[in-house]
C-alpha cells in the first residue's frame, strides 16, 4: 500500500522560477527546510487566522512553534494577494503541516502547502504585471475571494468602457447631433395680445365722435318731452 498511495508529506514539483539552484541542490535544501509556501488564500484571510490553523501542527514542548508568518502582498497596493510563507522552528513541523493542513479549507477555500527553499526579502510581493500573483493575471473566472475577475479581464473591461464613452462623446459633438436641452432650438415667443401697445387718440378721432355725441343728446331730450 505504501507504494500505491503518494505520501502527503512529500513536496511537489514546484520550483521557484527565480531560484538559482539546480534540481539536486533544491532537493537537498527542501529535505531540511522549515518554511512552507501557502497558496490559494483568500485576499481577506488574516495573519491571525493563518496562525491559528498552522499552530495545530506545532510541538512547543520540543522547542518548536511558528517562528514568523510573511503575508504575500500586492506590489503596488501593499494589500494581501493570496499567499504567504509560514516559518517553523523545525523541519518536522513543516512536514506535519503539509500532511494535515494542505488540502483543507480556510475561509471556504482549499489551500495548498508546499515546502519552500526559504524566504528572502522581496519574495513577499506579487510578480504579476498588475502587482498581484501571475495566476490572477490570466484568470478568466470570477473569484470573489481573489478580487473578482482576473487582472487581464479587468483591463479589457476598462478599455471597452472607455471606447464606449469616447463613441458616445463623438456622437454628441458630431454633425447631426441633437442639441441637448432644446435651448438652441427655441423660438422667440410672440408677445400676447394684451401686451401690444395701443395707439393714442388723435384730434381727428374726437372730431368724428362729436356728431354722434350731439345726436345722442337730441334723442334724450325728445324722450323727456314725450
Amino acid at each position: 500500500m505504501a507504494h500505491v498511495v503518494t505520501p502527503l508529506d512529500q513536496p511537489s514539483n514546484y520550483k521557484d522560477s527565480q531560484a538559482r539552484v539546480d534540481r539536486g541542490k533544491q532537493a537537498e535544501l527542501l529535505a531540511k527546510s522549515n518554511t512552507l509556501y501557502v497558496g490559494n488564500l483568500s485576499f481577506y484571510t488574516t495573519e491571525e487566522q493563518i496562525y491559528e490553523l498552522f499552530t495545530k501542527c506545532t510541538s512547543p514542548e520540543d522547542g518548536g512553534g511558528i517562528k514568523r508568518i510573511i503575508m504575500g502582498l500586492d506590489r503596488n497596493t501593499r494589500t494581501p494577494c493570496g499567499f504567504c510563507f509560514v516559518e517553523y522552528y523545525t523541519h518536522s513541523e513543516a512536514l506535519a503541516s503539509m500532511r494535515y493542513v494542505s488540502g483543507t479549507k480556510l475561509d471556504e477555500r482549499i489551500i495548498r502547502c508546499d515546502l519552500d527553499l526559504g524566504y528572502k526579502e522581496g519574495r513577499q510581493f506579487g510578480r504579476g504585471k498588475s502587482g498581484g500573483q501571475v495566476r490572477d493575471e490570466h484568470r478568466q473566472d470570477y473569484d470573489p475571494g481573489r478580487g473578482g475577475w482576473g487582472a487581464q479581464a479587468q483591463r479589457l473591461e476598462i478599455e471597452r468602457r472607455r471606447e464606449m464613452e469616447e463613441r458616445y462623446a463623438d456622437a454628441q459633438d458630431g454633425p447631426g447631433a441633437v442639441a441637448g436641452g432644446g435651448g438652441e432650438w427655441k423660438q422667440t415667443e410672440a408677445p400676447p395680445e394684451e401686451n401690444k401697445l395701443k395707439r393714442a387718440r388723435s384730434p381727428e378721432d374726437e372730431g368724428d365722435d362729436a356728431p354722434m355725441a350731439a345726436r345722442t343728446r337730441m334723442d334724450d331730450q325728445d324722450g323727456e318731452r314725450m
